[in-house]
Parts: structure tokens; C-alpha cells; sequence
């Protein structure tokens, strides 16, 4: 399961998504979620459905990557659809006791689960096409009005979220090797309740911390080894241009946006 985990992990290649500029991607994605919460029935959301596929094949990110992301927040979906599934209304098809199952409640059930996955799919285009550094410059070069207004260190901030993000796969790695380790020498970790498995966490956790100090310890040795003060002044190796193709990818996806939002006008809702 920890090895599924694929948040933060970047594939490369040459497709039409990773060479869009990290500026437009992340606008495109902040557009295409928004788009999934305007869809009030089946339809528009089988539309953000099929747009979403669109993008996941013009990537020419493999199904099983997909499927991997996916994998984590599996529980997030089933208790997302179980709390919607007891809160439908009109006549039930399934009654026991105070615990009633509708049509609308299992509408609803289905609705909001392919919501929560299509969030997910969509961010992980985002993750999967660009590399760290690029989303730092995007991060950066999106809040500058804040620096400008209010004088945040945008910088900083924006260095401290890709770090993050990057660090995610090195440390589901080395939760993967502990726990290996820890098994190597008997460790019971996959049987008993839920209270004997956090215990069992306990000897990994330990650890992790202990190497996640140590890491974080070492990256700001090196950066004060190459005389990293911050933001001001530095110039970047590559610098960000927008293209015809962001330019007509943007297009699309208000396109896109705008028959979302006409389907909700015009379609009536299931929630």
C-alpha cells in the first residue's frame, strides 16, 4: 500500500501536457476542478468524465500510474459514498431500523465518489507532467501580486511547498524500507485490530523521524553550501514563456467550462 503512493512523483516526456507552460498548467487545473464542483447532474459530470480522459491520454500517463494515484484515497471514496449514500430522501429502497437507503441516496453515493476521484485525476496531472522546479517558478510567479501588495515572501513559500511535495516518494520509500526491516525481524504488523496496528507503527515512526531530520538537515547544509540566501536578486536558468499552444489550451478548457456551466442551467440537478 505505501509503495502505491505516488503523490508528488513526476514522469517525464515529451506530450502536449508536460510541454505546456507550469504557469497555464496550474490555471488549467484550478479550472477543470472548479468545473467538477459546478456539475450538478449525470450529464456534466459525465462530460468532466470524458474531458478528463482526454487530458489523461494526451499526457500519455500509463492507466496503471493512474490507477496507482488512485489507490491511496480508496477509503476516502467509500466513506465519502457510505455518508452520502444514508442522506437521500423520498420513499426507501432498503430500510432497517433508523438506517434507510433512497434512489436519491444512492445517486448521491455514485455522484459524489466520481467527484472526489476526478479532483484527484486532475491534480495529479498536474504532479505527474511537471517537475518540481517548474511548479516552484509557476507557484512563485502566480502569487507575485502578493509580494507586490503585501510584501510576503513568496519565495520562501513557494520553495517550502515543492520541497514538500517533493519529498513525499523519499519518504514513502523509506517508510517501505522500515517497515521491511522491522518485519525482517519479526515484527507483526498486519494482524490484530486497529489498536495493535498503531502500536505496531510505533518502532517505524520512530525512525522516520529520525531520518527525516537528518535528511532535512542535510538539504539545508547544501543549500547554505551553494550560498542559497532566498529569492532576491537570483536569476532562473530557464525562464517561463506562454506559447500558441497554452494560449489554445486555455481556450478549450474555458470552452469546455462554459458548456459545464450550461448543462447546469438547463439540466436539472440530482443533488
Amino acid at each position: 500500500m505505501i509503495s502505491d503512493i505516488t503523490i508528488g512523483q513526476y514522469y517525464p516526456g515529451s506530450s502536449l501536457i508536460h510541454k505546456l507552460d507550469a504557469r497555464m498548467k496550474m490555471i488549467l487545473v484550478l479550472i477543470l476542478m472548479a468545473s467538477v464542483f459546478v456539475c450538478k447532474s449525470f450529464i456534466a459530470l459525465g462530460v468532466c468524465l470524458a474531458f478528463t480522459v482526454f487530458v489523461v491520454i494526451l499526457s500519455r500517463i500509463s492507466v496503471k500510474s493512474i490507477l496507482k494515484g488512485l489507490k491511496p484515497i480508496l477509503v476516502i471514496v467509500i466513506i465519502t459514498s457510505l455518508l452520502n449514500l444514508f442522506y437521500g430522501t423520498g420513499e426507501p429502497v432498503f430500510k432497517l431500523g433508523f438506517i434507510k437507503i433512497t434512489t436519491d441516496g444512492i445517486y448521491n453515493a455514485i455522484f459524489m465518489s466520481f467527484r472526489v476521484i476526478l479532483l484527484v485525476v486532475n491534480g495529479l496531472m498536474l504532479t505527474y507532467t511537471t517537475t518540481p522546479t517548474s511548479i516552484t517558478d509557476a507557484i512563485e510567479a502566480l502569487l507575485r501580486p502578493l509580494h507586490v501588495l503585501f510584501k510576503l515572501d513568496i519565495h520562501s513559500f513557494a520553495m517550502t511547498m515543492t520541497i514538500a511535495l517533493r519529498f513525499i516518494p523519499t519518504l514513502i520509500e523509506e517508510v517501505d524500507k522500515i517497515m521491511s526491516a522491522q518485519k525482517s525481524r519479526g515484527a507483526d504488523m498486519e494482524s490484530g485490530g486497529l489498536i495493535k496496528r498503531v502500536k505496531a507503527l510505533v518502532p517505524v515512526l520512530i525512525p522516520l523521524f529520525v531520518s527525516s531530520f537528518r535528511r532535512a538537515n542535510d538539504l539545508a547544509y547544501a543549500m547554505e553550501c551553494r550560498c542559497y540566501r532566498g529569492g532576491e536578486g537570483r536569476t532562473k536558468m530557464k525562464k517561463m514563456h506562454l506559447k500558441t499552444r497554452d494560449y489554445l489550451s486555455l481556450s478549450a478548457v474555458l470552452i469546455y467550462l462554459a458548456g459545464i456551466i450550461l448543462i447546469r442551467i438547463f439540466v436539472p440537478s440530482v443533488l
